[in-house]
């Protein structure tokens, strides 16, 4: 079996726990505004590989991995299911930490066999929680997050070690009210170990140029640390209150 993949980063360390080696798979059919990644769009696109070949690159720097593993990513990984569980479970036969960063998009609450063979051998997964309001989140992506709330409660019930991330984009979810619904939203998920909150730049604008498309966001300024440090705050206040309801 072989998979489509952008390329590879040997040595990641802000994709999961320790240094990871991180493979960026091909297509995604989310069309996020802040994309930093345009490049990753296109299913067609990419470089031809089997598990066997990006085992055999991960070798190469193992040394370097001991306390990290294989971080998937993309693009959405989780679009390419077959490849990427059986890259999991040879990973996991050599003992690789295994983890997944997703928009959670290609589950389906009705049909998620394809996704439970990936989960078999996941030790973490990394949900881009894209936006907590659905009519926002369509304007955002161009899909509804409905699915991939689905998927992070899905997870909860599977007791899967859950990170969140969340970028925060000016005018559009740098709002009180949605950062505090989406803690509200996170209190109940009993498998959530770690809140990212990133603060929305455009340093992939370059990427845009040279594909000749325009930017989505073109104007925006970038967000401030600060800020995000701010709307991390705002989440944490609602996750409280969802606490406090529950008990």
């Amino acid at each position: 079996m072989t998979g489509y993949i952008h390329s590879t980063e040997s040595f990641g360390t802000v994709d999961g726990p320790g240094v990871r080696y991180v493979v960026f798979f091909q297509g995604c059919p989310l069309r996020c505004l802040y994309c930093h990644n345009p490049d990753t769009w296109d299913f067609k696109g990419g470089r031809e590989v089997t598990a066997d070949e990006l085992l055999e690159e991960y070798d190469s720097y193992k040394e370097f991995l001991k306390s990290g593993g294989i971080t998937v990513t993309g693009g959405e990984p989780m679009a390419q299911p077959e490849f990427l569980a059986e890259l999991f479970a040879k990973a996991k036969q050599k003992g690789i930490h295994t983890c997944i960063d997703t928009s959670g998009i290609m589950f389906k609450p009705d049909s998620h066999e394809k996704i439970d063979k990936i989960l078999e051998n996941t030790d973490l997964l990394m949900l881009d929680i894209k936006h907590i309001d659905d009519e926002e989140h369509k304007k955002l992506t161009g899909m509804s997050n409905r699915n991939i709330l689905a998927f992070a409660e899905y997870l909860c019930e599977k007791n899967i070690e859950l990170w969140v991330r969340h970028v925060v984009v000016p005018g559009i979810t740098d709002n009180k009210e949605y950062l505090f619904k989406l803690g509200e939203f996170l209190a109940h998920l009993k498998n959530v170990k770690a809140l990212d909150v990133l603060p929305y730049h455009d340093m992939g604008k370059v990427k845009y140029k040279n594909l000749g498309i325009d930017y989505p966001l073109e104007g925006v300024e970038p967000l401030p640390k600060e800020k995000a440090v701010e709307a991390r705050d705002v989440i944490m206040d609602g996750i409280k209150s969802g606490l406090r309801k529950e008990s």
